[in-house]
């Protein structure tokens, strides 16, 4: 929970001082919600922010948020890039598969160049399904959601093939 005094926040745990120079204990937050009326205490009920991948927001004094979707061509460029990048990641824990092939002329294994592959396509389809969206809800949908057991219940986004062995 989160209070003020006037136009001062205050925290539980923390103690205070109100304009006549009273300090109030830090264990102020005990009191009843008539003793923290009595002394101007109000209790700030928070808006729940959007999700910051999507929306510029700020927080008024009274914790009412304002916010506003970030534009769909810096959604889609933001996040497109964030795929590269994760695939360029993916990418270098092979590399020196390739690197050895290019250099001593020994085969890629099998399964890294599968999984190399696979990193590629998934990568194009992750750019596609993002390309293919009109609005700020699609791309929210796009975020992979788990169910209780780990698994994969909706989305795609950042879901990686594994490297079999």
């Amino acid at each position: 929970m989160i209070y003020k005094y006037k136009t001062t926040r205050i925290y539980p745990g923390k103690g205070w001082r109100d304009d006549e120079g009273v300090q109030y204990p830090k264990n102020w937050n005990i009191w009843s919600a008539d003793e923290k009326a009595e002394r101007g205490v109000t209790e700030i009920k928070e808006d729940t922010p959007p999700d910051g991948r999507l929306y510029d927001w700020e927080m008024d004094d009274n914790g009412k948020v304002t916010s506003t979707a970030k534009s769909m061509s810096f959604l889609k460029a933001d996040i497109k890039k964030q795929i590269d990048s994760n695939q360029l990641t993916r990418l270098s824990e092979s590399d020196w598969a390739i690197i050895r092939k290019a250099d001593k002329g020994t085969a890629v294994p099998t399964n890294i160049q599968t999984w190399r592959d696979a990193i590629r396509t998934k990568a194009t389809e992750m750019e596609t399904a993002v390309n293919a969206c009109s609005s700020v809800d699609e791309i929210a949908d796009l975020w992979v959601v788990h169910n209780d057991d780990g698994s994969v219940k909706s989305g795609i986004l950042y879901v990686w093939p594994e490297l079999e062995e």
